[in-house]
């Protein structure tokens, strides 16, 4: 039935599901996740929201005007994060072979589980019994023979969803599907599918993968390969992280410097908490700034030594700051992220007359900064400089 065995878990509406977890009066209504202002975007909506054409990425401005009796709720991602290693603590239990794709989403190799806990239907079964049971959450699964057609069986028959997809049934399944299902197909490219008479996987996979090529490059030939339900890779356990970053869309418009330095100093707070929390250092440190006319642009520098310390942090970004025309443009989003990442004590140890005399003071009053927001909360702890008059 199954060459390999591939199931993609999907949890429902997570960051909605999370709220009516924690407050059952908010069942059955229109739960809206996301900017805590007009001018942020949708980050999650319930199913309830989604009939009033609600979806992630809309502008929260638009979403109250489409779902007006809608139940607007601020991102708590500490939750969301939480919860969410409850539940892939409850994928391990079934298999090592994970591979993350969001705090919400992954694809499992049950191949070589099947011995111990039945066929890959069964394991699928069990497991949204168990993350139904022990988090009381539901999750749709998709199982099927390679990570692309799993991915979209999952999403066929959403919420608490399970799709089958045989190998022997592959083009049965996917031959009705539209081609914007495809992944990397959006507007454009289904456009120019269809001035081609190509409009679903069964079109796409009896055009000649030449034309394609000639038409859409090393796309084309994927997409033709997809069509078909041909997806050689692997459930890949690791992801390296590449950056850890925050940013933020300001309510009013930032009109001078000093405002946008005291915006700074909270994200490099928030962006040196996350990382200490990940014993993760970064060297590469990168400012991103939207203006309002929503023209957008980065300004990077590379530390000498890595780093994860908050003031380390600002002060490099207020530097980056003087390249840009913050205080001559008015400023929409700030944002801040660390790249060229290594995990804490395992970089280049410096010479006895290269360390920092101060650095290993700032380590303990980060460590015990944390302690204590780990234990009464983020707000519990902050420079005097953002403390509201």
């Amino acid at each position: 039935m199954f060459k390999k065995a591939i199931i993609h878990l999907d949890m429902d509406a997570f960051y909605p599901a999370v709220e009516v977890l924690d407050n059952p009066a908010l069942k059955g209504k229109p739960v809206i996740v996301g900017g805590s202002n007009e001018r942020g975007v949708v980050s999650s909506a319930s199913y309830e929201a989604r009939k009033f054409g609600v979806h992630s990425a809309l502008p929260i401005a638009r979403a109250m005007r489409l779902c007006p009796k809608g139940i607007f709720l601020p991102v708590r991602m500490s939750r969301y994060q939480e919860i969410s290693k409850k539940i892939f603590k409850i994928f391990y239990l079934f298999t090592p072979l994970i591979e993350p794709l969001s705090i919400d989403e992954a694809f499992l190799d049950v191949t070589n589980s099947t011995k111990l806990f039945g066929t890959p239907v069964e394991i699928a079964k069990k497991i949204k019994q168990v993350v139904l049971n022990e988090i009381g959450l539901t999750v749709s699964a998709g199982v099927a023979s390679c990570k692309f057609v799993a991915k979209i069986a999952s999403d066929i028959d959403k919420p608490d969803g399970l799709i089958i997809v045989p190998a022997d049934r592959i083009n049965d399944f996917l031959n009705p599907l539209s081609v914007n299902k495809l992944w990397g197909v959006g507007k454009k490219t289904t456009k120019a599918l269809a001035c081609l008479n190509i409009h679903t996987f069964e079109d796409l996979s009896r055009m000649p993968v030449e034309l394609l090529k000639q038409k859409f490059g090393k796309h084309g030939v994927k997409m033709h390969k997809l069509s078909m339900g041909i997806d050689e890779r692997d459930v890949e356990p690791e992801h390296e992280v590449k950056s850890i970053g925050h940013e933020e869309t300001f309510v009013r418009d930032i009109l001078n410097m000093e405002l946008a330095k005291k915006e700074l100093l909270s994200l490099s707070n928030k962006v040196a908490r996350r990382m200490r929390s990940k014993s993760i250092i970064g060297k590469t440190i990168t400012l991103k700034v939207k203006y309002s006319d929503f023209v957008q642009i980065t300004r990077s520098t590379t530390l000498f030594n890595h780093t994860n310390d908050g003031f380390k942090i600002y002060a490099t970004s207020c530097c980056l700051l003087k390249k840009t025309k913050v205080g001559k443009k008015p400023v929409r989003l700030l944002g801040i992220s660390l790249s060229q990442l290594n995990l804490f004590g395992t970089e280049t140890q410096l010479s006895l007359f290269q360390q920092d005399k101060s650095s290993s003071k700032r380590e303990k009053l980060n460590a015990t900064l944390d302690s204590i927001s780990d234990k009464f909360g983020d707000k519990s702890v902050r420079p005097g400089t953002l403390l509201q008059n």
